[in-house]
């Protein structure tokens, strides 16, 4: 115990001996303390949202492989997946529904020369109307054309000025590049073509980077065909530009787990997959240019089936 004397305490000789340990901390000291206690969870929590925010963003946006560069022609590809059990809530239709699932694409079965000819039938079409945001639709099927935040149907709205504008010449390469697409897409899978039907909807897109005004032109989200469209089975796209060269972003990605897959649209590729969340995909956002392509889409289901448009 201290000694007390004249009213001051003594320290006993054993404290004289360790008197550092027993200083009082400065108040520099005291406020790096209170800086290290209070600041430093701030700044490792803020570190720790940054990292999962890139980490959500890359697991999006981070593409691991190339199915197939612009700057490459591409004879043929197709790469399997397992398939989803999406096909198990439909109707089963022997011979055509998915028994074997993935993905194709070719550089080889439409021209470049009949890949600027629609194109250039889309560019007159998408004239007429266009979105205010930055993804515009053309369905020559059912008449839909983008206009302004909504829809019109263009053949009621032009009436018999629309014959002005395509010729049924346009009207026949349109049906025979379908034609050409059901086939590949039977003979990649190992069905019958006659077992598949056009379905809708089936369009054309021109995509920009403009504003998105409404949900419609929101294009870039995650999604998966066979829950979208209830009907689709087989889709297929047809591009009508270059990456790199007509426009930036806007490259078709598959988002398998852990490793997203991409196409770089080529004027003239064919790109097609079976429809379930096998094939779980996206479009990246059009950062500047123009991206055309059109969605043709097939189903098993003859009562989901659409006919040819035809301007007679």
């Amino acid at each position: 115990m201290p000694v007390q004397k004249r009213n001051k305490t003594v320290e006993p000789a054993e404290n004289k001996k360790r008197g550092t340990s027993v200083k009082k901390s400065s108040p520099q000291q005291d406020s790096q303390r209170l800086w290290l206690k209070v600041v430093l969870p701030i700044i490792t929590a803020a570190f720790f949202g940054l990292f999962v925010l890139w980490s959500s963003s890359t697991s999006e946006d981070f593409v691991t492989e190339v199915l197939a560069h612009q700057s490459e022609t591409v004879q043929e590809r197709f790469f399997e997946v397992p398939c989803s059990e999406d096909y198990d809530n439909h109707k089963i239709f022997a011979g055509c529904t998915p028994t074997k699932c993935g993905r194709a694409l070719t550089d080889a079965l439409i021209t470049n020369e009949e890949a600027k000819t629609i194109q250039r039938l889309a560019e007159r079409g998408l004239a007429l109307g266009g979105s205010n945001g930055g993804a515009s639709i053309l369905d020559l099927h059912s008449g839909a054309l983008s206009m302004g935040t909504h829809f019109v149907n263009m053949y009621r709205y032009f009436g018999d000025a629309i014959k002005d504008i395509f010729s049924e010449k346009d009207f026949q390469l349109y049906r025979d590049i379908r034609q050409r697409i059901q086939l590949a897409i039977a003979k990649s899978f190992g069905i019958s073509s006659s077992n598949l039907y056009l379905t809708k909807p089936t369009f054309f897109s021109r995509m920009n980077s403009t504003a998105a005004k409404t949900t419609h032109d929101e294009y870039w989200h995650p999604h998966i065909d066979k829950v979208t469209y209830g009907s689709f089975d087989y889709t297929s796209l047809l591009y009508l530009s270059d990456y790199a060269r007509d426009f930036g972003g806007g490259r078709f990605v598959f988002m398998d787990e852990g490793a997203n897959k991409t196409v770089e649209p080529r004027v003239g590729r064919v790109s097609f997959f079976t429809s379930g969340s096998e094939n779980l995909h996206r479009v990246e956002k059009v950062s500047w240019g123009t991206r055309y392509a059109i969605t043709i889409s097939f189903t098993c289901n003859p009562d989901h089936g659409i006919g040819d448009p035809s301007l007679t």
